[in-house]
């Protein structure tokens, strides 16, 4: 977690222990009195007079509905949980972070055991024959062979899922369940969202089923929060609480334009901050995952960059903050041999503008493998074109 941060970053994943407390809640009646206009009755004179039917009440102005698309996309959200058998050390300081910088994780000295780990999240059905989109911290941060994942579908259905694939970098997995005619939630473009547009967010938080929650688009791209090493999160204002993760946020036409995945909280609780993987990114890494069970990015050697402030910016002559500055590479790396060198800026790659080293990271994953990548770098204030080759880096 970035210490520039006072707020906590939570993961939307809700632990084994929760216990679901029964919330009743009185329901209070307000009956108004109506009363209908009498109409008087007809005066016994030779002239009939038409009487004027009464004005009706002006309609209160009401928010957008919803019914129709939520009715039908809850049918494509799922539960997922997830049992694995994880080793802990039996150590007393096994939480010590002094201890374990200077001693390590002992297990010789006081051994270990194996302890079942249960998490909860939500899914999203994409397609009728039983592929379901999730969270890869919702089956696991290691999928292993033992590793038990249950979808509770929205008719009750409890059914065992294999895991096709799963990337920790995005944090997708993709289920595969036997099971078909299933009721799907269409792929949105996430690209096409605007500031303040209306969504939905769809999951099972605190194992409440298919709970529904209203929010507008707060921003989109957003970078450097800690969730996962590729990021490109929408934000939203809709309600996100532990076991939403994984589950489906929509557009108005109830197209899924991202997957819930994070909350930003003091509490570890909604508080209007909530972050989803952009359908458009979701979709590309379901796509690999069917096709490889891994997702293949690009690669062009080793390269650590670092955002830019104004103090560095000055330092190596940068006209601004804009770019990705190289603080560390290796001598005998492709990325040196193609001629950058620590202190460049790099601001372009591909004829895209680079604004931060989060971007540059998803720009080098999504470049097509085996082509040739132009980058411009600024070299104490001069223009320099770099070619370098794209390899794919196996995950």
């Amino acid at each position: 977690m970035s210490k520039r941060f006072l707020l906590s970053l939570t993961l939307v994943l809700a632990a084994s222990a929760f216990v679901a407390g029964r919330l009743t809640a009185g329901r209070i009646r307000a009956a108004a009195d109506a009363r209908a206009d009498e109409v008087p009755a007809a005066t016994p004179t030779s002239t009939l007079e038409l009487q004027r039917a009464p004005t009706p009440a002006v309609a209160m102005a009401a928010g957008p509905d919803f019914t129709r698309v939520a009715g039908q996309a809850v049918k494509g959200v799922a539960n997922i949980s997830s049992l694995q058998v994880v080793r802990t050390p039996n150590s007393p300081f096994a939480n010590d972070p002094f201890f374990q910088y200077f001693f390590g994780n002992d297990e010789q000295a006081f051994g270990s055991r194996d302890r079942r780990s249960l998490s909860l999240g939500s899914g999203v059905i994409i397609s009728s024959d039983g592929y379901v989109v999730t969270n890869n911290h919702v089956v696991g941060e290691h999928v292993r062979a033992s590793t038990e994942v249950t979808v509770s579908l929205p008719d009750k259905r409890e059914v065992r899922a294999k895991v096709i694939g799963t990337d920790a970098k995005t944090d997708i997995a993709l289920l595969k369940i036997n099971v078909t005619g299933l009721a799907v939630v269409p792929w949105g473009d996430s690209s096409q969202l605007k500031l303040g547009e209306w969504v939905l967010a769809i999951g099972s938080p605190f194992q409440l089923n298919q709970t529904v929650t209203a929010g507008i688009i707060s921003a989109t791209g957003r970078t450097n929060l800690g969730f996962a090493d590729y990021e490109d999160f929408i934000q939203t204002d809709a309600a996100i609480n532990p076991g939403n993760s994984g589950g489906a946020l929509i557009n108005t036409r109830g197209e899924l334009v991202g997957i819930n995945t994070g909350i930003f909280s003091q509490s570890g609780g909604y508080q209007g901050i909530g972050f989803a993987i952009p359908s458009k990114l979701a979709r590309h890494i379901v796509d690999e995952l069917m096709k490889n069970g891994q997702v293949r990015r690009g690669e062009i050697g080793y390269l650590k960059v670092d955002n830019l402030t104004t103090q560095l910016a000055e330092d190596v002559r940068a006209p601004n903050t804009q770019g990705a500055i190289i603080v560390e590479m290796q001598r005998n790396s492709p990325t040196y041999d193609a001629g950058l060198r620590p202190g460049d800026v790099i601001v372009a790659f591909n004829g895209q503008p680079v604004t931060d080293k989060s971007q540059f990271s998803r720009m080098v994953g999504d470049a097509r493998i085996g082509t040739t990548a132009t980058m411009k770098v600024m070299r104490e204030g001069r223009p320099i074109e770099i070619k370098i080759s794209v390899v794919s880096s196996g995950r």
